[in-house]
C-alpha cells in the first residue's frame, strides 16, 4: 500500500470543488437542493422525506418547504405510507426526471464545450483517464 499524499489529495479535492462549483454556476432553472432530491429519488427509488433529509444532512425543516414546491410543481409526488400513515412516501415525477434530464444535459454541453476550447487533446484524453480514476476511488 502506497503512502498517503496530502498535497495530491488537496490538489484533487480543490480541482474537483472548483469544477463543481462552476458548473453549479453554469446552470439554470432549479435550486441545488431541488436537484438533489430529484437526484436522490432517482437514484434510490421511493423515500420517506426523513430518509431525504437524512440522506441529504439538511434539516426536515427545511425540506418541508422545498418538498411542498416541488409537488406543487410536479416534479415528485407523495403519498402515504401504507406501513405507517403518519408517513409519506416521496417519488420522482416524469416532469422531476426530466428536469433533472434536462439539467444533466446542460451540464454535459457547458463542460464539453469548455473543455473542447481549454484542453489539448492529450489533455483531453488524460481528463478521461484521470475520471475513470476518480470514479474507481469514489467506489472504493
Amino acid at each position: 500500500m502506497a503512502d498517503p499524499d496530502p498535497d495530491l489529495a488537496r490538489v484533487v479535492r480543490e480541482g474537483v470543488g472548483r469544477l463543481n462549483w462552476r458548473m453549479r454556476a453554469e446552470r439554470g432553472g432549479e435550486s441545488t437542493l431541488v436537484l438533489a432530491v430529484l437526484s436522490r429519488l432517482y437514484r434510490a427509488g421511493t423515500q420517506t422525506p426523513k430518509e431525504v433529509s437524512d440522506g441529504e444532512k439538511i434539516q426536515p425543516q427545511s425540506l418541508t418547504r422545498v418538498l411542498a414546491a416541488m409537488e406543487r410543481d410536479g416534479l415528485v409526488s407523495r403519498r402515504p405510507d401504507p406501513a405507517d400513515r403518519r408517513r409519506s412516501l416521496l417519488d420522482i415525477t416524469e416532469q422531476g426526471r426530466t428536469a433533472l434530464r434536462d439539467y444533466s444535459e446542460e451540464r454535459e454541453r457547458w463542460l464539453a464545450a469548455a473543455m473542447a476550447e481549454t484542453l489539448t487533446e492529450t489533455e483531453r484524453e488524460l481528463l478521461r483517464l484521470a475520471a475513470k480514476v476518480m470514479m474507481r476511488l469514489a467506489d472504493s
